[in-house]
């Protein structure tokens, strides 16, 4: 059963599906699919590969018109900054797609809901049953609502790692670390805690489901720290 309803989604997006089914498949895991003997069709796999393209496409008209001064390869490492996993997971957790989508026991069981890689093809996967339903116009006004808005602060926190190291540069430098403060919870649903250091002092915090996560997540609060000196 869903956890959630189809509606309530819809009602996220600001979208009704004239195919409900369309919806439906771009929230299925192969895992669910397979457990309930469903034709390997209708997961979101097919979904995401479409979605995927029309992602890249509409990310890139934005970018080109956005930024008419930029060369092809700085709008592309920016493209790609904006389109990856972390990046498009972020955006997720921001519709918290994860409790509307349909996943097997075992991917249920090991965190499936927050893992990064499933909430990021289940983004790829609504935009190109967007798509198929509402034409380029849907995927278009979904992607600038919830990928390619607030794009500063998430171009900041997506590249949060290099702005700092960039920024510790600038100052003079200092002696700058990453500092593992533990791990919480079980394997399937580990958590990381780190304290981004300057000189010994904490500037910056962060909790991930990765230590990678967890030290992006300080870094852009030690950016904020920074700043704000």
């Amino acid at each position: 059963m869903m956890r959630y309803t189809l509606e309530e989604l819809e009602n996220r997006i600001g979208y009704r599906f004239r195919d409900k089914s369309l919806l439906r498949q771009a929230l299925t895991h192969s895992s669910y699919a397979n457990e309930q003997r469903i034709n390997k069709l209708k997961n979101y796999e097919r979904l995401e590969f479409l979605g995927d393209a029309v992602l890249e496409l509409i990310s890139s008209d934005f970018l080109f018109h956005e930024n008419p001064r930029m060369p092809e390869g700085k709008l592309t490492k920016l493209r790609s900054s904006m389109v990856c996993e972390p990046a498009l997971a972020y955006c997720a957790r921001d519709l918290e797609l994860g409790k509307y989508m349909l996943l097997g026991k075992g991917e249920e069981a090991s965190g499936g809901r927050k893992r990064d890689s499933i909430t990021s093809d289940g983004m790829e996967a609504v935009i190109g049953a967007l798509y198929l339903d509402g034409g380029l116009s849907a995927a278009h006004d979904f992607i600038h609502r919830f990928v390619l808005s607030d794009l500063e602060n998430k171009i900041l926190f997506y590249d949060s790692k290099t702005v700092l190291q960039e920024l510790l540069q600038a100052g003079g430098g200092g002696s700058f670390c990453y500092d593992l403060l533990g791990e919480e919870g079980p394997d399937h649903e580990k958590s990381f805690l780190v304290e981004a250091k300057l000189d010994g002092r904490v500037i910056g915090r962060g909790q991930g489901r990765t230590k990678k996560a967890a030290e992006q997540q300080a870094a852009y609060e030690a950016i904020k720290t920074l700043r704000r000196r």
